[in-house]
């Protein structure tokens, strides 16, 4: 049987390390928000030939407002069925009529074949994506007062504290991540992110049901002993479960990357791929350990109260 509790130590000290580089990344380097939440123009364009982001790169290189713009392939098919790779996606800051027109003309240069009729261009404000934000926060807000008030009903408040404890870790660690590596934060990251909360509450709920099962047959100075082994009962099913998702994601993110061709999607896939390693660690090694750790405060407190 593996010593989770005797272990825990450790595995507080691992998540205070990715916590603390999570917020200090987000208080130095801050977050590379896309045009989501700082608004800007999106370049549809089908060059008419498969081409390379080098050549992209070429082309806007003289261009400032180009600089650092996210380049997307976009993979249709031709007459014939075959994949190709004709469609290019531009997403940079807002760019003037007159500049679109000469970064336009630079691309008819080098791809004569580029297709007029298939030429989109969108203005996106940051308005859409600063309510989303305001609306996400105020949906976790709620969740997790819900949470708290079902987990307590259900099991006990202490419960409660630890779940949420959890919860909150696994947001901040995923996103300190993506602040860390400077991976661009849009609409589907936010999806993301609270798709990960609701998961993440799944695994911890099945192993704090676990603890109290067992509680029921043990005493309270067993209890350290209690929440390792109802760990160590809930291993596989934890494991199993969070392979099969990653088995699925990882298929995703493969067809969305090299099929697709889709970057919002891409980066939708890889914060559930975190969440869901972040958030099968925190149920193990964060949750029910605090849980534990609550429990002897409140003894302790009782057993000071009583002398």
């Amino acid at each position: 049987m593996i010593d989770f509790i005797g272990n825990r130590r450790k595995a507080y000290l691992l998540s205070a390390v990715l916590v603390i580089a999570g917020i200090l990344s987000m208080a130095v380097f801050g977050l590379n928000l896309g045009i989501d939440f700082t608004g800007g123009t999106v370049l549809h364009l089908n060059l008419g030939e498969e081409f390379s982001l080098e050549e992209v790169r070429e082309v806007t290189a003289p261009f400032e407002e180009l600089d650092g713009a996210a380049l997307q392939v976009v993979q249709g098919r031709d007459l014939t069925g075959e994949l190709t790779d004709e469609g290019l996606v531009i997403k940079a800051p807002v760019i003037g009529e007159e500049r679109r027109d000469e970064i336009l003309n630079a691309f008819r240069e080098r791809w004569p074949a580029l297709d007029p009729g298939d030429l989109r261009i969108e203005s996106v404000g940051s308005v859409i994506g600063a309510e989303l934000t305001r609306q996400a926060i105020l949906s976790l807000l709620v969740a997790i007062v819900l949470m708290i008030g079902y987990i307590t009903y259900r099991f006990e408040f202490r419960f409660a504290l630890a779940t949420i404890a959890a919860l909150l870790h696994n947001i901040i660690v995923v996103v300190g991540i993506f602040s860390i590596l400077q991976l661009e934060i849009n609409v589907p990251f936010v999806a993301a992110i609270l798709t990960v909360f609701g998961y993440s509450v799944n695994d911890t709920i099945v192993i704090i049901d676990r603890i109290r099962e067992n509680i029921r047959h043990g005493r309270r100075s067993e209890y350290a002993s209690i929440v390792n082994e109802s760990i160590n009962q809930s291993l596989v099913r934890s494991i199993n479960t969070s392979l099969t998702t990653l088995f699925v994601l990882v298929a995703l993110l493969f067809g969305f990357h090299y099929f697709i061709g889709s970057l919002d999607l891409v980066v939708f896939v890889v914060a559930l791929i975190l969440g869901v390693l972040v958030g099968t660690y925190s149920s193990i090694f964060v949750a029910s350990p605090l849980w534990l750790n609550l429990q002897d405060v409140k003894f302790g407190r009782q057993k000071r109260t009583a002398a």
